[in-house]
């Protein structure tokens, strides 16, 4: 349990253009979509599944302020199957750069991880691979990037929150 909760010093080098890897894991998804909650309109999503021994803690994407928070309740599917996107216990977190660009990361509860929390609100400004949120004993977050972003990572790979590039902007 000890190990579950520890939170490493990472050092996130900041680029405006990029959008970092909110949470350590393995890509388990990379397709356009339609994304219903915020944008009602197609995105890139991105999404990272946590298993219990990966870091729990997540990383704010891009730098900019929180435009959007939205906790929804819902039922604990493993947050591996794509339902558990829509249907699981989960937080949306929509982060608006200094350009206006906006990226939604959404932390998804899994089978055991029956808690989200979250350390930001509405009108919070945040800096790039500052600690937004935390998912309690397995997990996933999904991101949503705009159409014109260039997702730099493939399925399989394993990215380091606050450290590796999914995408440029």
């Amino acid at each position: 349990v000890v190990y579950f909760f520890r939170v490493p010093e990472r050092i996130t080098e900041k680029n405006l253009k990029q959008v970092i890897a909110p949470a350590d894991g393995n890509v388990v998804v990379i397709k356009e979509v339609f994304e219903k909650e915020y944008f009602n309109d197609h995105r890139i999503q991105v999404s990272i599944f946590m298993s219990p021994l990966n870091v729990h803690q997540n990383k704010a994407p891009v730098s900019g302020v929180i435009s959007y928070l939205k906790h929804h309740r819902g039922a604990f599917y493993p947050a591996f199957v794509e339902k558990s996107s829509e249907l699981n216990e989960r937080c949306s977190t929509v982060f608006k750069t200094a350009d206006g660009t906006e990226i939604l990361s959404r932390q998804i509860a899994g089978t055991v991880a029956r808690r989200i929390c979250f350390y930001v609100k509405p009108g919070d400004k945040i800096e790039q691979g500052e600690e937004y949120g935390f998912i309690r004993f397995g997990s996933r977050v999904d991101v949503f990037l705009p159409l014109t972003a260039k997702v730099t990572v493939d399925l399989g790979i394993l990215p380091v929150g606050g450290k590796t590039v999914i995408a440029t902007l």
